[in-house]
């Protein structure tokens, strides 16, 4: 399960900017996490809970999960297309000349402090 050292990653760079902000509690993360990253948002919110719980910092802090649909691109038609239904193919034109333009995204969309 690589849920639980990517929480661990997002724990440190919430304490970094945390530090770098003064800020004394976290209230909620939100995270962008695309379709086809291979985390699983239900396995990286039960990591997050048991990891953050530990620091005083992030006590019963909300981490929050927005999926990013994976689109792709066919550089042969120019079209986009939903990866997942239809895969490295394109749907238009057939062509496997394609690239994936969003939906592998891993990141830190938002920290929410207590005022």
């Amino acid at each position: 399960m690589h849920e639980l050292g990517i929480v661990f990653y997002i724990i440190r760079d919430v304490k970094k900017a945390a530090e770098e902000n003064g800020v004394s509690h976290v209230s909620t993360v939100v995270m962008n996490i695309g379709e086809v990253s291979t985390v699983i948002p239900e396995y990286l919110t039960d990591c997050w809970r048991w990891a953050a719980d530990k620091e005083d910092l992030l006590r019963d802090c909300e981490l929050r999960c927005d999926i990013i649909p994976a689109v792709t691109r066919c550089e042969d038609c120019g079209k986009e297309y939903g990866t997942v239904a239809h895969g490295k193919v394109c749907p238009h034109c057939g062509s496997e000349n394609t690239f994936l333009l969003r939906g592998n995204e891993v990141e830190i969309k938002e920290i929410v402090v207590n005022s």
